[in-house]
């Protein structure tokens, strides 16, 4: 389901950094407790391969959901949906109590403001500076003005520590800080929901903990609703408020991660958590 990209070539290792995000989403502000993302009776199919197959279940604001399961079982289609990059053969989808499918595209580009998506291959503007690619949809979505979205950025590359790259291109940085640049340009939309799709299985295992280290810091000082798909499993341990286990295009468990890491049900999930643990 992950999208094919080069993978990068060497980059130097990155710096030691010390974060101190704030990325301005509180429990309120989301309207913590209630329902936000919510998938009823969605089907997805790839020609006659049924990747989602009924799917329901949501997602409260303010809550962390891990989906973990085996290549190809579903989870990334499940993103790919909210960001309105594929649409459902059936079933309703609603975030913020405002359906995305079936909608008028106007509704759709509404919703789609309340959402920020991290993707697996970073897909920053290689022509763009590190600054002008977290200024630029703020100032041209939202309307904000440049200085505005400028203070914004700033604010945001110094919780990702990146606050001496502002002016440089994408080339010019490692994988792991290429990712954080992408993290923060997703945050700079102040999305209701964070979606987070294999973040760091496109980078050299020595730059994954500095991309993990500023996600489990927002996860823990912030609470934005966050929905992450991740082989790495101490990492959804870390983050999770429930994980959701798929196989073949359902959930076949959920829990949260203390229960569903220490005693799964199921002999799937069994399975699947022996071979990557």
């Amino acid at each position: 389901m992950s999208t094919d990209s080069t993978r990068p070539g060497p980059h130097p290792v990155e710096p030691e950094r010390t974060p101190e995000p704030d990325v301005g989403t509180t429990r309120a502000a989301a309207g913590a407790g209630s329902e936000l993302i919510r998938l009823e009776k969605v089907t997805k199919r790839f020609g006659n391969n049924t990747v989602l197959d009924d799917l329901d279940f949501s997602v409260d604001a303010g809550k962390h959901v891990t989906l973990i399961g085996p290549s190809g079982s579903g989870k990334t289609t499940i993103l790919r949906l909210l960001m309105t990059l594929l649409k459902p053969e059936e079933g309703t989808i609603t975030v913020d109590g405002e359906q995305l499918f079936p909608a008028p595209e106007n509704q759709v580009r509404e919703i789609r403001k309340k959402i920020g998506m991290v993707f697996q291959h970073f897909n920053l503007f290689p022509n763009m500076t590190v600054l002008r690619n977290i200024t630029e949809a703020p100032v041209t979505v939202l309307g904000m003005s440049k200085d505005e979205a400028e203070e914004r950025a700033r604010e945001l590359l110094e919780m990702v520590g990146l606050t001496e790259h502002v002016d440089k291109h994408p080339s010019q940085l490692s994988g792991g800080q290429q990712q954080r640049v992408a993290i923060a340009r997703a945050l700079a939309m102040r999305p209701q929901v964070l979606l987070l799709d294999e973040v760091t299985s496109a980078l050299d295992p020595e730059l994954v903990a500095g991309v993990l280290d500023v996600l489990r810091d927002i996860a823990r000082s912030t609470d934005i609703t966050m929905l992450c798909v991740t082989h790495e499993m101490n990492f959804a341990r870390d983050i999770s408020d429930r994980v959701l286990m798929f196989d073949q295009g359902r959930i076949i468990e959920s829990a949260p991660p203390e229960k569903l890491f220490s005693e799964p049900e199921h002999d799937r999930t069994r399975e699947f958590l022996s071979a990557v643990l």
